[in-house]
């Protein structure tokens, strides 16, 4: 279904239309900065050594203004990419140098904040897993305690995949009324928290095309409510004890949701996961405002978001992101992989809608690149293309 284009992606498709803009990523980057945009911080590091990300991620975050005046004396709450958890390889290599963000990176990225003056810093995921998330991590091989004592023992783990530690959930609302949801319920941590990280992977991803700090917040939803789980009478329920997928309610539509939760505006909409899951994606990132975007580009995979989606491979682009605003982010992100951020709905790389499309047109961020200020390497000294052949994406994994 076409979405109505406010009056500024008017003007930037006319101008396309007109030959006034060069549409290659790298050559849209020229444009001038929108006033009010935030700036978004692109650095090269080749390897995941402390001391050298160390360095790399002082620089970054030095180039967009700093996080004192953002962390300090605050809870920060930091939401990882552990996509299907860590069991998996690809090409022999680990799940943190391939799928996943890297141990070192969110190390990093807790020594910066616990430097810049935090009070307490939450790590949180949606696991598949029923240990706790900590023991999850610490059996795929990350050092928990090297992750702990960065962010100066004033760390904690808390799977959000349920209501955890918490006697009930928060019922967050979409601004604009949601594309297919008005509101979520979500585990507590996501509202009671004064600052709210995206800590992603910068990756392929079969549904979404791409995947970096705004798809990261699809797995917010706990699928303790909105997993594939059934009562005896085959009616969604509840279960806090679920570890199954979202695919039936979000990716399908075939699952509504337990009573209680807020349903979806309409009945009627399409059942198909290339109007869905951009929708949905859209949905979550409204419904939970990210405070600062890290994206893990150093190591990742091509071709997919995990190693169930089948051809992926290894990459190794050695760029780290960092932005205040998580569709500008992500748009550098999208034209460092060497695409088009605003390429249209179902065209590559986006299989089915274009996401940050649909949150800019609700104002939500910025998806143009040549409107926003990219500091630290240029465009042209970053893009390491993801897919020089234009390949497809990999199957979806929910069809």
């Amino acid at each position: 279904m076409a979405e109505c284009l406010n009056r500024r992606r008017l003007l930037a498709r006319g101008a396309v239309l007109a030959g006034a803009v060069v549409t290659a990523p790298l050559q849209r980057a020229m444009g001038r900065p929108a006033a009010g945009a935030t700036p978004v911080a692109v650095v090269k590091c080749d390897a995941y050594e402390a001391p050298l990300l160390a360095g790399a991620f002082r620089k970054m975050l030095d180039l967009i203004g700093g996080i004192d005046r953002l962390v300090r004396g605050k809870t920060v709450t930091i939401k990882l990419n552990l996509t299907g958890g860590p069991r998996w390889k690809v090409a022999g290599l680990p799940a943190h140098r391939t799928y996943h963000v890297h141990p070192n990176f969110v190390a990093a990225a807790c020594a910066a904040i616990h430097d810049a003056g935090a009070r307490r810093i939450i790590l949180v995921e949606s696991g598949y897993d029923r240990r706790p998330l900590d023991q999850v991590m610490a059996a795929g091989g990350w050092s928990i305690s090297s992750i702990n004592a960065a962010g100066g023992w004033n760390v904690a783990w808390e799977d959000t995949r349920n209501q955890g530690i918490w006697k009930s959930y928060s019922r967050l609302s979409v601004p604009w009324g949601g594309y297919l949801y008005p509101a979520f319920d979500l585990n507590r941590r996501y509202e009671k928290t004064d600052v709210f990280i995206s800590l992603a992977k910068l990756k392929d991803h079969a549904n979404a095309g791409i995947t970096a700090s705004v798809k990261n917040l699809f797995g917010i939803a706990p699928t303790s409510l909105y997993g594939d789980n059934y009562d005896g009478a085959g009616k969604p329920a509840c279960d806090e004890q679920s570890v199954t997928a979202r695919g039936a309610t979000f990716h399908k539509g075939d699952r509504g949701v337990p009573d209680g939760v807020p349903p979806e505006h309409c009945e009627n909409t399409p059942r198909d996961w290339r109007h869905r899951v951009p929708r949905v994606t859209a949905d979550l990132f409204g419904a939970r405002p990210v405070d600062l975007c890290l994206v893990d580009g150093i190591e990742t995979i091509r071709g997919g978001e995990g190693p169930w989606i089948r051809g992926v491979e290894p990459l190794r682009p050695g760029l780290i992101f960092a932005g205040r605003d998580g569709v500008a982010t992500d748009a550098v992100c999208a034209a460092a992989m060497g695409y088009e951020p605003e390429a249209p709905h179902r065209s590559f790389p986006f299989p089915g809608e274009n996401h940050l499309t649909l949150l800019a047109d609700k104002d939500v961020g910025v998806s143009t690149v040549g409107e926003l200020e990219v500091l630290g390497c240029s465009l042209a000294e970053s893009v390491h293309p993801f897919n020089p052949d234009r390949r497809e994406i990999g199957a979806p994994i929910f069809q």
